[in-house]
């Protein structure tokens, strides 16, 4: 398999907001509305902009649209509609990584999402594929401390429980 550690890396940033969403599926509509100083905004607008930027991160690197409609910020949409663009990133992902191995150093020159009129940027190939992760970290970080400073219970996202669902880290038995 082309970049084993990018694709998990990848992997795990997905099964992340996977697990915040299903943590914010279960909070009020005036839950989802909260924010905290500091933070990129509401619970569920952060939610919206990690899988919006996911999207275009994984359009850039393909170089081609994951479903028929590009997912805006500016979109209304439901914890539901979030989900569902998640599954296009999901996917988007896994065929990313059934093809050949990827070209850090190849040069993007446009991507399909761009809207008419925006400026263009050129970048290496690693530079959305290294984004696409840490941007997921700091956001999903963000709604987290929302809900902790709101008094709501947060989400372990780290490696190590993803790990241990894949039965990739455990206790040694003597």
């Amino acid at each position: 398999m082309p970049n084993p550690f990018m694709h998990r890396q990848m992997q795990h940033d997905v099964w992340a907001t996977e697990q915040l969403l299903a943590r914010c599926q279960k909070l009020t509509p005036e839950q989802l509305e909260l924010t905290t100083p500091g933070t990129y905004g509401t619970i569920k607008g952060t939610l919206q902009h990690i899988v919006v930027a996911d999207e275009n991160y994984l359009i850039r690197l393909s170089g081609k649209l994951l479903h028929d409609k590009v997912f805006r910020l500016t979109d209304p949409a439901t914890l539901d509609d979030i989900a569902t663009h998640l599954a296009h990133v999901k996917d988007a992902v896994e065929r990313l990584f059934a093809g050949p191995t990827l070209d850090a150093e190849r040069l993007i020159t446009d991507t399909p999402s761009r809207p008419e009129g925006a400026p263009r940027f050129e970048m290496r190939t690693w530079v959305p594929a290294s984004q696409l992760i840490n941007h997921g970290v700091d956001h999903r970080s963000h709604i987290n401390t929302i809900l902790a400073a709101h008094g709501l219970e947060t989400v372990d996202l780290q490696v190590w429980p993803y790990a241990t669902a894949l039965g990739a880290s455990y206790e040694a038995k003597p």
